[in-house]
């Protein structure tokens, strides 16, 4: 099938606009409540085993579940938003997710609420990959990985909200007033997303150029840019339509594992391993920790949502960085500066120098997160495999999850937080090795062009088509 790369390049030639922050907006508002929901897990197990009414057993289960759940979840989403598209997906999603949320505020027991944590984790493991997958096909390569981490910086304002109105509520009123917000505030959302345009990039992967090109007019006309605003642009816009021939990529799930871009598989599937192990290895247990560890319900929960505090601030970091060193050297040096972070915090006795620390290990995860899941894991690969691509990455990374909470749980009785930390460092320097050797930088490219890179022979017409642009 002949990929209309023209597309691309008109988006990738727009200037920014109400359009775009408006896009990021909708995309954002979905996931927050996503991300919100994930993130009130610390808060709600910590509670429920101060007040007996779970165990750290069925802790472990509850967060396990969350990853089967997520797993399936993104598994289905890269087939579904592949096969039927973006603005379908997401919608789909969510509604799972928004009405599971409110059964979860209903629960009678420990062992519903885990039941419904499952159906939960289904919509929560599919926003991830839609969302961030959405968004790169529409903002130009210029501020695609800032737009990437301002997404993430939104997303992660979420943790630091989750545990403070959990300190604010949860002792007050109950752990169930936690799902209710989040379930409510995902369908809100739900009804607000229903006016955003699907995706140009993969209509035109699918071969329905006419309804591409049409969305293309109304958005370059939101933004001020009609497409007869310059012959050269037409003349590029042309020569990149005839350049890029995407008849090698059949879409296949196969192709993942093809010559071309398995290192690129192998990459993706790296950094979402490394960066769920380490975000949930350390967020999600790091309340119960503190409780083991003899300090209050209330005193934990103060602790914990001025280390989380580092999230947001993490991302404005990303967000500097992104289009200075790129997404490839970002995760490789700051897996080795949150390694470094890692290795002091066994050593630290004050409840200062504890909470300083699990606030820059807390920037560092999610600076990590910008650049990896939000940015890189989606430029990775073709259109037409864009989210298969980030949803095998993002199953890969879930299931390795699931044994994780267990893992976590026996490390921790059996070497106390020394032991979490070295499952954490050893992760993180991995992630580093794995990605300086195999990654590919994608700084300032077009999605196009990262695609073709991956094969010769779409270099070769690329640079060819660039030179008939310039004649």
């Amino acid at each position: 099938m002949q990929m209309d790369a023209s597309i691309g390049a008109r988006l990738d030639r727009l200037p920014l606009s109400g359009f775009h922050w408006r896009l990021l907006g909708l995309i954002a508002a979905g996931m927050y409540f996503d991300s919100f929901d994930i993130y009130i897990a610390g808060t709600v197990l910590a509670a429920m085993i101060h007040s007996g009414e779970s165990t750290l057993g069925l802790n472990a289960t509850f967060v396990s579940v969350t990853f089967i759940g997520m797993m399936t979840g993104a598994w289905l989403s890269g087939l579904l938003g592949d096969r039927f598209g973006r603005r379908f997906c997401y919608q789909f999603n969510l509604g799972i997710y928004g009405f599971a949320s409110i059964a979860a505020a209903l629960a009678p027991s420990m062992y519903w609420l885990i039941f419904f944590r499952l159906v939960m984790g289904l919509g929560m493991g599919a926003e991830i990959v839609v969302g961030y997958g959405t968004l790169s096909e529409f903002i130009p390569a210029n501020w695609r990985g800032r737009f990437g981490t301002i997404l993430n910086l939104i997303i992660n304002t979420s943790l630091f909200l989750s545990t403070f109105l959990g300190w604010l509520i949860v002792p007050h009123y109950g752990w169930r007033w936690m799902f209710a917000i989040a379930g409510c505030g995902a369908l809100i959302v739900w009804f607000m997303r229903k006016s955003m345009p699907e995706s140009p990039r993969w209509l035109a992967s699918r071969g329905r150029g006419q309804e591409a090109r049409q969305i293309v007019e109304r958005i370059e006309a939101a933004c001020g840019s009609p497409a007869a605003s310059g012959t050269g642009s037409a003349i590029h816009s042309t020569a990149a339509g005839m350049a890029y021939d995407d008849t090698s990529d059949t879409g296949r799930l196969a192709e993942l594992f093809s010559r071309r871009l398995l290192t690129r598989t192998i990459t993706a599937v790296t950094v979402l391993v490394a960066l769920f192990t380490v975000n949930y290895a350390f967020v999600s247990w790091i309340p119960t920790f503190l409780v083991k560890q003899g300090h209050s319900v209330a005193n934990s929960l103060g602790m914990t949502a001025l280390m989380f505090a580092g999230g947001p601030v993490g991302s404005l970091i990303a967000f500097v960085l992104a289009e200075r060193v790129g997404r490839k050297w970002g995760i490789v040096v700051f897996s080795l500066i949150c390694a470094a972070f890692g290795v002091a915090y066994p050593f630290a006795q004050s409840t200062v120098v504890i909470t300083a620390l699990g606030f820059a290990i807390t920037a560092g995860i999610y600076v990590l997160s910008s650049f990896s899941v939000a940015t890189y894991v989606p430029e990775l690969f073709p259109t037409q495999l864009r989210l298969r691509g980030s949803g095998f990455a993002n199953t890969v990374g879930r299931a390795v999850s699931i044994v994780v909470p267990y893992a976590v749980a026996s490390a921790f009785m059996r070497f106390g937080i020394a032991g979490v930390l070295t499952l954490i460092v050893g992760t993180l320097l991995l992630q580093a090795l794995v990605v300086g050797v195999l990654g590919t930088e994608t700084r300032h490219r077009s999605l196009e062009a990262i695609a073709a890179d991956a094969n010769p022979h779409d270099v070769e017409a690329l640079q060819a088509g660039s030179t008939v642009a310039t004649k």
